[in-house]
């Protein structure tokens, strides 16, 4: 079913102040000051963001700006794609979401890792990091075409992000334990962090106010914080692992049921954290963590662990519903990093406000769900398969799903347009 798109109007003397889109409600004259076209009850006043950043709409609901009805204009003419980066084929599948059917197939660099929304939501790259070589590429794609561009050499580009002034594209170089901020139109170096106590730094998101962010540590079970202003490591958290967790041996018949797979002791001494969001106020992050089979709750500010939710088989992607009531976790279905096909994948919904799964919808027939991102009218929460060459289609409102053959070990796809001012990276964190 085709989006139905409610473009908004923007001021020009905004665009021209932010250096960024911005969306003003349907029917408001372009000439109105944003002020005025607030609601009543926005927060914004009491967030003191770094200079550049746009101000907080409403700090209750950080995700208040990516809401169903709020594409900016600027994205218009982009087509509607989903874009999946296909890590062993060195290749991007491109899906028409409307017919389900894969309308397009490029080349890229190596190890293509994840399909990364610009600051200025005006380029989707493709980050080519090259696994153990160093040939690494960020590959330029044309939203409103489609088409890649020509690549451009970036060392070890796992994952990347922007910074939320929109002055810098942060390379995330895994391998190097390294944060290295470029220009985010040309790519030249800026300047780089070191985070020697983070091995297989990779996924991150940002406080509310765009002072710090927090990136989590793969091979090392913890998470770093950093000091975006001052340019520093502020300190490492090591997460705590449960008892007990979730048997990862292929259940087919458990698949397709609603009840979760046989629990086991958790031998495992550290954690595999992957990604990680924010609270809708901006005071907690959530870490998925795929040793543990759930999210670690972080409290931001003192960078201590308040909670733990169990969810499936090897928590591994984050994705907020469009009205920020609910967060959908991507289950991977297996605690190693290559694992086998037709694994206890799922999806778990948890309702933000509580803290509670509300919601478990295992992969019929089983499956890796990995990375992805929600439609841009919140109908449709898209997933690679990472172990089974496959993206998921999943209905919001029931868990059903569809699949789609890609090519050979689909990681981080992004589905296009997105509803939102300004991208911080990855498969698309937009507020």
């Amino acid at each position: 079913m085709k989006t139905t798109r409610k473009l908004q109007v923007i001021s020009a003397a905004l665009l021209a102040a932010w250096g960024v889109v911005v969306w003003v409600p349907a029917g408001v004259a372009a000439t109105t000051p944003l002020a005025e076209t607030k609601p009543a009850n926005a927060k914004s006043a009491v967030v003191n963001t770094v200079p550049g950043m746009p101000p907080v709409s409403d700090a209750l609901n950080l995700y208040g700006d990516t809401v169903s009805d709020r594409l900016a204009v600027a994205v218009k003419d982009d087509l509607e794609r989903v874009y999946v980066p296909n890590l062993r084929g060195n290749n991007v599948s491109v899906i028409d979401p409307n017919t389900l059917k894969v309308v397009d197939r490029f080349k890229v660099g190596r190890s293509p890792q994840h399909v990364v929304p610009s600051w200025d939501l005006r380029t989707l790259w493709v980050a080519n990091n090259a696994e153990r070589g160093n040939d690494g590429s960020l590959t330029p794609v044309d939203p409103r075409t489609g088409k890649p561009g020509k690549n451009v050499k970036v060392d070890d580009p796992y994952n990347m992000y922007f910074s939320p002034d929109g002055k810098s594209a942060i390379i995330v170089a895994e391998a190097h334990k390294r944060l290295d901020f470029r220009d985010p139109r040309t790519m030249e170096m800026q300047y780089s962090i070191s985070v020697p106590q983070c091995g297989g730094i990779n996924h991150a998101d940002f406080s509310i106010d765009g002072r710090y962010a927090i990136f989590t540590c793969e091979f090392q079970g913890s998470v770093a914080k950093i000091d975006l202003v001052e340019r520093k490591v502020l300190g490492y958290l090591k997460l705590e692992m449960p008892k007990t967790r979730f048997s990862d041996k292929p259940n087919n018949k458990t698949a397709s049921k609603s009840e979760p797979p046989a629990s086991e002791i958790c031998t495992a001494t550290k954690g595999m954290p992957q990604d990680i969001r924010i609270s809708p106020d901006g005071k907690r992050f959530f870490v998925a963590d795929m040793e543990a089979d759930g999210l670690h709750i972080v409290d931001g500010e003192t960078l201590k662990e308040v909670g733990f939710i169990t969810t499936g088989v090897a928590a591994h992607g984050l994705y907020p519903s469009r009205d920020g009531k609910k967060l959908y976790v991507a289950n991977r279905g297996s605690h190693k990093i290559h694992g086998p096909r037709n694994g206890p994948g799922s999806v778990t919904v948890i309702d933000f406000s509580t803290d509670k799964v509300i919601a478990q919808w295992p992969v019929p027939g089983g499956g890796s769900p990995d990375m992805g991102n929600v439609s841009a009218d919140g109908k449709w929460l898209w997933l690679s398969g990472r172990f089974d060459d496959m993206v998921y289609r999943i209905d919001t409102s029931t868990g059903a799903m569809d699949k789609i053959a890609v090519g050979m070990e689909p990681h981080g796809l992004t589905l296009w347009p997105q509803p939102g001012r300004y991208s911080l990276g990855h498969t698309g964190n937009l507020r």
